[in-house]
């Protein structure tokens, strides 16, 4: 299994985001699922972090926290 439990937490959240009327949350939610499932994907092809942060765009995320 590995780390796919994480999207599935996430995917999880994101649905109870969706079922109580939480569009803002829903859709971070899925942003954040593209994020952890690019750089597990990134991890599986041996990719630096570097090229990890360019390919999803991270830095973008951490400048608005």
């Amino acid at each position: 299994m590995g780390h796919q439990w994480i999207i599935d937490v996430i995917v999880d959240l994101k649905s109870f985001a969706q079922q109580n009327e939480l569009p803002r949350l829903a859709e971070e939610l899925a942003r954040v699922a593209a994020v952890a499932d690019a750089e597990l994907d990134a991890d599986k092809r041996g990719a630096s972090h570097l090229m990890r942060c360019e390919d999803t765009d991270a830095r973008r995320f951490s400048t608005q926290a």
